[in-house]
């Protein structure tokens, strides 16, 4: 699969948004077009607005709506189609603007992978060494299917969701974060780069591995990064050598020590395989 990544994702962190409808929509705004105020929060990757009125809408009842977010940012949902994770749940992904300063609307996603240019919400805040943690209803982090978080959800390890074994999924969803962003030492600082072919797979076999013949065992991933690293995916942003000064726990878990089954032996719960 190949793996185009968006640096920037925009966190919302905002249990209120203003609904307004620009037109032709299902709603209508409050008494001389002023905002509507609403609370929201998610369903898997769809909105869920509750209006004062007690009314419910769900996100292809939001075409044409506009949430302003308490972090000042105006995102307005210009459309909205179903997809399907890797594990074939629905997913919606939504086709977002961003009110500029001159009043404008620009798409805030840039193309994925998939060529698409559309985004949606995951529940949470992304703390400051790049972890998703759970957080109170509405508080949500909005993300393009050209991102970290997008792609995780897509791969089939949706923050929420369980598990095969039952347990809870937000350890191998942050694991899969650290992996596509080559975060090796966990503290938030990726050095992939755009446009990245990588196979991925698990212990639980929710994605299992393509085996491509030019691919080798690249790392282990847990949540805090990598438990060992046998090759760098970039080298020109890192090296190995580097990766041991920078995070002196991958001492003597570098080069070829990093086998699956030695990563498997430290706790990783992701693997992965890269071009050397």
């Amino acid at each position: 699969m190949r793996m185009t990544i968006l640096l920037h994702h925009w966190l919302t962190s905002s249990c209120l948004v203003t609904f307004i409808v620009l037109g032709g929509g299902v709603m209508q705004a409050s008494a001389q077009g002023q905002p509507v105020a609403a609370s929201i929060d998610l369903e898997g990757t769809g909105f869920h607005v509750t209006l004062p009125d007690g009314r419910v809408l769900r996100s292809p009842e939001l075409v044409g709506a506009v949430l302003g977010l308490r972090s000042g940012l105006r995102v307005r949902i210009d459309a909205v189609e179903q997809d399907r994770d890797h594990r074939g749940r629905p997913l919606w992904l939504h086709t977002l603007s961003a009110e500029q300063v001159d009043g404008t609307w620009q798409n805030l996603c840039r193309v994925g992978p998939d060529g698409r240019r559309a985004g949606f919400a995951v529940p949470g805040h992304q703390t400051a060494d790049g972890r998703l943690a759970e957080a109170g209803p509405g508080v949500f982090e909005l993300t393009c299917t050209g991102g970290a978080l997008a792609k995780c959800v897509r791969f089939g390890y949706a923050p929420w969701g369980l598990r095969p074994d039952g347990g809870a999924m937000r350890d191998l969803f942050n694991a899969c974060v650290r992996m596509v962003r080559a975060d090796y030492g966990g503290d938030g600082w990726g050095s992939t780069r755009d446009g990245m072919l990588i196979d991925i797979y698990d212990v639980w076999e929710i994605r299992t591995p393509d085996r491509l013949e030019e691919h080798e065992f690249e790392a282990g991933w847990t949540p805090n990064g990598a438990v060992c690293v046998h090759h760098v995916r970039v080298k020109e942003n890192v090296s190995l050598d580097h990766l041991v000064q920078r995070y002196p726990r991958l001492s003597d878990r570098t080069g070829p020590v990093c086998t699956e089954e030695f990563a498997r032996s430290q706790g990783a719960l992701l693997f992965n395989r890269s071009r050397p």
